[in-house]
């Protein structure tokens, strides 16, 4: 059984002169080999050594993707400690303290970019014993030192320590904790999955039971490094293979590194691509308008070619089957007239993608199934490691989440726990190596997660006959934003009921949306006393553009200077509400016997409202649906 120092140091003595990360410098990205990354590694890794770290002690990490992110992994492998990886999304001070101070992290790695989120809270964080920035700035802070003196550091005892340094990255397990990762906590409670080695390595190798990596492969990673998507099925995945690894050109802003994405996908011309549903939709618009732009004769053959495409690949398995065969020399003068020039802003070398984080659309993936670059829905989550299931070239089906990993365990399980056959739907629990060790700090937790061996997802499916798992999403209440981030709701709801004596009770909503709504139930007792101190009318149209208008004051008090602004992200709120005409009760259904929503069966019945709210007249609250509903 491996470690990921096993990998890698395999890896650098089958391909040491293979290319194995690629960062943009200046005008061109220049490589660096697996025997010149395996150097700096071991330079880090002593480094951090001599700097104090010990054997598991944890390092937080907040940075942008760059060489620097993966080469500070390893690093900090090598030195026997425990990296936990921040999003760079977090920009909420609360949300950084917690993570820092709850994983116990001695020291900390971080970006110049994201170096003003640490300055802001070190105050906030004795425990921090030093602070590691990644690039050189004409003056540092006190705790804070340049990863270039670490790097001297390293070259020093590595000389006069050779064997110190050996023993520590030598004596590490298999079982030993590579990541503390935390997931989206809607309190101040986050929950910090602990990832081993072995979870890692035992990814990798089920990961590539699926699909194989020519050692002459590139990637570029678009998604943030601080995942484990985009560790295993980026950078691990490709080194235990000996291909490359490059990350986007992050220019001066988050702005700027949306920009790059296309023009860097050029310049590296990748083989394969981890995508998030956003991604491919903003990738499909982005083609969509160019097509459109041409206009007349091109977006005419464009179409067209799409719809015979669509025809002859069906759901992909079934390729080309019967009459749809006659299609296919037709398809052939298409594809080297219209879709091999569309791929050719991809790069020209793109075989695939891998969509995970979420489910993708499947008019999506027959998109981009036609202009000959399929985008293949994998499944998984971090307790994970985090990859259960994947469709690939050689197997597919459009529409599922793929077949499972080997070697992997999977049972689908009614609400108490027992096993269901082939076709019903069920919760998804799994068991094997890339199972999470826990919550760190947390076992009630991961007892609720974790039953003899089987981790319990959360989220709801279905094995067809073929071996193909269908995801059709929470088994519970996660909800999952348009970028794959899940999150729960609850928290957010219990406050805005506990802190508004005007809501009486709200339901938050966002299915892999661009933006959460809510469905609000108001107290009419509440608002109607508000009314009259105004001297207004409850039954004027006056009177309940005003109450809503409260009703949105209210859920903006935890927005930009509200009063319990910080509280929770600000991409988790609703950012427009259905204000419903009557209350969830065991009555209607609408709560259980233990009086919690049943968010299945409210989501049914208002599914009209809840599509009306992404809609620009819907997402004004003063609509008519709102107005109508405070009759």
């Amino acid at each position: 059984m491996k470690t990921i120092i096993d990998l890698f140091e395999e890896s650098v003595a089958k391909y040491s002169n293979n290319p194995f990360l690629w960062e943009k410098r200046g005008d061109t990205f220049e490589p660096l080999s697996y025997a010149q990354t395996h150097a700096q590694v071991h330079q880090l890794g002593a480094g951090l050594m001599a700097l104090g770290v010990e054997k598991n002690d944890k390092v937080a990490f907040l940075s942008e993707g760059r060489n620097t992110w993966i080469i500070g992994e390893l690093g900090i492998l090598y030195a026997g400690a425990i990296n936990v990886p921040l999003s760079v999304k977090l920009e909420e001070s609360n949300d950084l303290i917690f993570r820092i101070i709850h994983s116990d992290a001695k020291f900390i790695m971080v970006s110049g970019r994201h170096l003003s989120k640490i300055r802001a809270i070190i105050t906030n964080l004795p425990n921090v014993e030093k602070v590691i920035v990644f690039d050189e700035l004409d003056q540092y802070e006190e705790r804070e030192m340049f990863i270039g003196d670490i790097l001297k550091m390293g070259t020093d005892f590595l000389n006069t320590k050779p064997s110190a340094f050996e023993n520590r990255y030598k004596l590490i397990k298999d079982n030993d904790y590579a990541n503390i990762s935390y997931t989206s906590g809607t309190t101040a409670d986050p929950k910090g999955i602990i990832l081993s080695h072995r979870n890692y390595t035992a990814n990798v190798e089920q990961a590539l039971s699926l699909m194989n990596i020519p050692t002459n492969w590139r990637t570029l990673i678009i998604l943030p490094l601080d995942h484990c998507f985009a560790h295993v099925a980026g950078f691990y995945s490709f080194m235990a293979s000996g291909a490359s690894v490059a990350t986007v050109d992050p220019g001066k802003n988050t702005m700027d590194t949306l920009k790059n994405i296309p023009i860097n996908m050029k310049e590296i011309r990748p083989n394969l691509l981890l995508s998030v549903p956003a991604l491919a939709k903003n990738f499909k618009k982005n083609i969509e308008t160019s097509i459109k732009q041409k206009g007349g004769f091109t977006e005419k053959l464009f179409n067209h070619a799409l719809k015979i495409a669509y025809n002859y690949n069906q759901e992909g398995f079934n390729k080309g089957k019967g009459i749809h065969l006659l299609y296919k020399p037709l398809l052939a003068i298409y594809d080297k007239l219209v879709f091999s020039k569309v791929r050719d802003a991809f790069g020209g070398q793109l075989s695939f993608f891998i969509g995970g984080g979420a489910l993708l659309d499947i008019d999506l993936q027959r998109f981009f199934y036609a202009i000959g670059v399929p985008m293949f829905q994998g499944y998984g989550l971090s307790e994970a490691t985090p990859i259960i299931s994947s469709n690939s070239v050689k197997k597919h089906k459009l529409g599922s989440s793929g077949y499972l990993v080997q070697p992997m365990e999977l049972k689908i399980c009614d609400d108490n726990g027992n096993a269901l056959p082939v076709g019903q739907k069920g919760e998804i629990v799994i068991k094997g190596e890339n199972v999470m060790i826990g919550y760190w700090k947390n076992e009630l937790a991961t007892d609720e997660t974790i039953k003899n061996g089987w981790l319990h997802t959360g989220d709801l499916g279905y094995m067809d006959a073929d071996g193909f798992l269908y995801v059709l999403g929470r088994f519970k209440s996660l909800l999952i934003g348009s970028d794959g981030e899940k999150y729960s709701p609850e928290g957010i709801e219990e406050s805005m009921v506990q802190n508004s004596k005007y809501i009486d009770q709200v339901m938050l909503h966002n299915n892999q949306d661009a933006y959460t709504t809510a469905l609000l139930v108001p107290n009419k007792e509440s608002l109607k006393a508000y009314l009259k101190q105004r001297n207004l009318n409850w039954d004027s149209k006056e009177g309940k553009r005003e109450a809503i208008k409260l009703l949105q004051s209210e859920v903006n008090e935890y927005k930009g200077k509200g009063k319990f602004a910080g509280m929770f992200p600000e991409r988790w709120l609703p950012a427009t509400f259905a204000v419903l005409p009557e209350g969830f009760t065991e009555q209607n259904h609408f709560l259980n016997s233990t009086m919690k929503m049943v968010r299945g069966k409210i989501t049914d019945y208002y599914q009209s409202r809840i599509d009306a709210l992404y809609t620009s007249e819907g997402k004004n609250v003063l609509n008519d649906d709102n107005l109508k509903s405070l009759n």
